[in-house]
């Protein structure tokens, strides 16, 4: 009975944060929220957990963007073979990838251990909660005019600063990049795309940088499943927060996380 409890423990993470991960509601924000209502507690000796959910949130945005991907790649190889306006687009659309990944990159290396554990209790995670409810609701109904070819470096900076803010518990990392990137005038598509293909080189980096704690041992099959799960909600979340936003309807995240971060403001 016990082992089932444990299975169903590391379903119920897996899931949690699969599918809350694409969407901006926080994952890291859900997850302490989680384990302090209910007791899901992870196991805190190494980071195979994170390590292995952001794996499987990385395969789900690489399914959904393989095309954008291919496109990207091929255009910046072929930008220094022969220029024109769409090779020059896309080359400096992975520059300003690069450029928007350097704030986060540098602030979670240096400082990611202190933030988590300075910030990371239910009460930050509410106030986080809020603050990301309201941010989108003023830019929901934001109708930008910038696309891929007319980003500035200016704006790859200040949609990778939004990213390193929500290094914070309960800040979501896809809600602060996409409030970023529409405020500053950026089409629902482009700020869509820009925000997810931004979670590669994160995720990746991470994936690297703790990759040597990696230690599946007498908990493979929990953390096998918990990965299955994180990646078949992340895979679901992400195409259902793509038709949301295709159709304006990000109000209803700012209803969901003002109602989560005040009830739990209130309750805990």
């Amino acid at each position: 009975m016990e082992e089932l409890l444990v299975l169903l423990k590391y379903i119920v993470l897996g899931a949690l944060q699969g599918f809350t991960e694409p969407i901006p509601i926080s994952s890291s924000g859900h997850l302490v929220i989680a384990q302090e209502l209910f007791g899901l507690e992870m196991r805190t000796d190494d980071f195979t957990f994170e390590i292995l959910m952001n794996f499987a949130s990385l395969l789900a945005v690489l399914l959904i963007y393989r095309k954008d991907l291919m496109r990207l790649a091929s255009n910046s190889v072929a930008y220094f073979k022969g220029k024109t306006d769409e090779t020059r687009r896309d080359f400096q659309f992975v520059v300003y990838l690069v450029i928007a990944t350097i704030p986060a990159g540098i602030i979670g290396l240096l400082f990611e251990d202190t933030i988590a554990s300075v910030f990371k209790s239910s009460k930050t995670v509410a106030v986080a909660l809020i603050v990301t409810g309201v941010a989108l609701f003023f830019i929901r109904n934001l109708k930008g005019r910038k696309q891929d070819g007319d980003l500035t470096w200016k704006d790859a900076l200040i949609v990778g600063l939004a990213q390193a803010v929500a290094l914070i518990p309960g800040v979501s990392r896809s809600g602060a990049t996409i409030v970023a990137a529409m405020g500053l005038g950026m089409k629902q598509e482009t700020a869509l795309r820009f925000s997810f293909l931004l979670f590669i080189p994160i995720s990746v980096g991470l994936i690297l940088v703790k990759l040597p704690e990696l230690a599946l041992g007498d908990m493979w099959f929990p953390y096998s499943l918990a990965f299955l799960f994180s990646f078949g909600f992340s895979y679901f979340a992400l195409k259902w927060f793509m038709n949301i936003m295709a159709k304006g309807n990000l109000i209803y995240f700012t209803i969901y996380c003002l109602v989560v971060g005040f009830g739990f403001l209130l309750l805990g």
